[in-house]
């Protein structure tokens, strides 16, 4: 449960962030990390379009760059998009300004107003100036689809287990997922709207 879902201690740390929306409201927001890229965000929209369901992906600027179809397509389509830096960067093996030079490449290509850390974790001085240009977005519920250690059945497990009114879900668009997800991403989308929870993106 401490990958699962996150501790006090870090919505503690980045307070102004996003972690959870309304906890009153029945509904959940599906995000996707990482892409876009061909081996796995088809599949994700295709699937999204046959259930009538919004998302956010949060993008990596030289994805955008390798595969700009892709993110037109899902910007075509309605999804929301954001921000994941450039080059996928880890927040403690670069220098703040690097760091942060390299969100606002990426946003060259993305034009998002939302921002999410690789790995869910930034500097405290990173959060601070990104937090002035950026709504930050964390989550509310990690399904782990990305671990070798997890099979589908698992990921869907983690979805049914975790998930609460105003969930923030984190899938992610990348090689290490979509085999799990081509099983584990529509049964937890039929899975929550049986529940009864509406799908919602950010504004």
């Amino acid at each position: 449960m401490l990958i699962e879902q996150p501790t006090k201690f870090l919505r503690w740390i980045f307070p102004k962030a996003l972690w959870r929306m309304d906890p009153k409201v029945k509904a959940v927001y599906l995000t996707f990390d990482d892409g876009p890229i061909p081996e796995a965000t088809p599949f994700i929209l295709d699937t999204l379009r046959a259930y009538g369901i919004k998302a956010t992906f949060f993008m990596v600027g030289d994805n955008v760059s390798k595969y700009p179809e892709l993110y037109q397509r899902v910007r075509d389509e309605g999804h929301q998009v954001g921000n994941h830096t450039n080059n996928h960067l880890g927040a403690f093996k670069h220098w703040t300004v690097t760091y942060i030079m390299n969100t606002f490449k990426a946003n060259e290509l993305i034009h998002a107003h939302l921002f999410r850390p690789p790995h869910g974790i930034m500097r405290w001085s990173e959060y601070y100036w990104l937090r002035k240009h950026f709504k930050i977005v964390m989550w509310d519920l990690v399904t782990r689809d990305y671990s070798k250690w997890l099979t589908a059945d698992d990921v869907l497990l983690n979805v049914k287990r975790y998930v609460r009114n105003g969930s923030i879900i984190t899938f992610h668009d990348s090689l290490k997922s979509i085999d799990k997800l081509h099983t584990a991403l529509p049964q937890a989308i039929e899975w929550l709207q049986k529940e009864g929870y509406e799908f919602r993106v950010f504004e």
